[in-house]
């Protein structure tokens, strides 16, 4: 077991904060930037996501040596939430693997560190790239009468997951289609040369169908509205234990070039994940990692493979402990929690409105009758939806929606005081990212 200490926010480590690449704070104001997604269309810009592309004869039985998912059936063309754990069945890395050749795999996410140091140590016949790409977030009920118009071409024929070669005014485009926002979406990937006039002509294009830019001050309300847990801030990847000196030597020493002056360069060379926040005062770091069990992921993990934790997850998926939830967060005790600032007596953590402009997994102990019961993970305030949110990591038996619970709330050692709240869906807003698109009125 590891000693957390070190990775507590602000007294053992700065957090991080979201990249500047990613745009100002605020655009419109983060309350009109909310509504985007349920009324019109955003661009958010993630090109900050490092990726890693393995080509040669081993790129296919690398990843399946480490991926929980089934890569059989896997076409050129088509993209993968892929999955990779430790030995305890805990995730490591999750991000977009994209297939572009027979063995030709691009992935896209916060740890690709992951698969660089186990192709080198495992002796695979492959090679390893680190292309630095814009990836452009298109999202929204109108995202896909913008991005027609803008490319020239139909959209609809693109099926969820896949990608399709398309020009924004002269440079070629790769279009995936995914919905991060849980509505019909698109990413749009090139060279970084490209990202500023791809960028501006998504933005000019859009005004008419009531476009916003996404700034960093809103980002991840949509993650917590859709579901989608995020290493760094919804779980610690398990990268942060003793178990793994050997991998941090490793990045030590064979640094990616094209990461240098990047936070993957800096406080990220390891994990994405960092730090982390909260009322959670446990005595090892591996209490903040995950399986994709709990994370809601279940439907990825195929046994038709061997892998790095098929074993624990094996036992997990047969009998699960916590599930993924929203909790809701009861409003008289959110007010009072700003009270508390203006009054005398205990003064309570703020509540930062949307969410904490940091990249640090926060994490409160969920408690039922005076016991805990889950851990409840980094809080956003949904202005469509008028709630203080939490996706949450709660036992089963407490994760049926009505179920009254409490959050701890406050670091240890600071004033903690308890909010009331409700077990609720996850996803808290209706999923509409597969919608067929071919019969769509738009």
């Amino acid at each position: 077991m590891t000693d957390p200490t070190p990775f507590r926010a602000f007294t053992g480590v700065a957090p991080v904060e979201y990249p500047s690449i990613m745009g100002a704070p605020e655009y419109s104001g983060w309350q009109d930037e909310q509504l985007s997604w349920k009324h019109a269309c955003y661009i958010g810009d993630w090109s900050f996501v490092p990726q890693i592309r393995i080509k040669g004869p081993d790129a296919l039985k690398l990843f399946k040596d480490l991926s929980v998912n089934s890569l059989d059936n896997f076409p050129t063309g088509k993209a993968k939430h892929c999955i990779q754990c430790n030995d305890d069945g805990k995730v490591i890395s999750e991000g977009i693997l994209i297939r572009h050749g027979i063995d030709d795999f691009e992935y896209e996410c916060g740890t690709p560190q992951w698969v660089y140091y186990n192709l080198k140590a495992g002796g695979y016949d492959a090679k390893a790239e680190f292309p630095v790409t814009h990836k452009l977030q298109v999202s929204g009920p109108n995202s896909l009468a913008l991005l027609e118009k803008l490319t020239g071409t139909t959209l609809r024929d693109v099926k969820f997951m896949s990608t399709k070669a398309v020009s924004v005014n002269g440079f070629e485009v790769s279009a995936l289609r995914q919905g991060m926002a849980g509505e019909i979406g698109f990413e749009l990937h090139g060279p970084i040369q490209n990202h500023a006039a791809i960028y501006q002509s998504v933005l000019a294009a859009g005004q008419e169908f009531g476009i916003r830019r996404l700034g960093r001050r809103t980002v991840q309300i949509n993650h917590l509205e859709a579901c989608y847990p995020t290493g760094g801030i919804h779980f610690m990847n398990a990268l942060s234990d003793d178990s793994k000196a050997d991998y941090r030597r490793f990045m030590d020493e064979n640094l990616p070039e094209e990461w240098a002056a990047t936070p993957f360069a800096g406080p990220m060379r390891y994990n994405f994940a960092t730090s982390f926040t909260g009322s959670w005062d446990g005595a090892a770091i591996e209490e903040l990692y995950r399986s994709p069990v709990e994370m809601g992921w279940t439907k990825n993990i195929k046994f038709d493979h061997d892998y790095v934790g098929r074993a624990a997850l094996g036992e997990e998926v047969a009998n699960p402990r916590r599930k993924v939830v929203t909790l809701e967060f009861n409003s008289d005790d959110m007010i009072d929690i700003y009270a508390s600032l203006f009054r005398e007596g205990p003064a309570y953590h703020l509540f930062e409105v949307p969410h904490a402009p940091w990249v640090t997994c926060w994490t409160d102990k969920i408690l039922k009758d005076g016991r805990t019961v889950g851990h409840s993970t980094h809080p956003g305030y949904s202005f469509f939806f008028r709630r203080a949110l939490a996706l949450s990591f709660i036992d089963i038996e407490f994760s049926v929606p009505g179920t009254e619970v409490a959050v701890l709330w406050g670091n240890p050692g600071e004033p903690q005081t308890e909010i009331r709240a409700t077990v609720a869906r996850a996803p808290y807003k209706a999923d509409e990212r597969r919608r067929e698109l071919s019969t769509l009125t738009v």
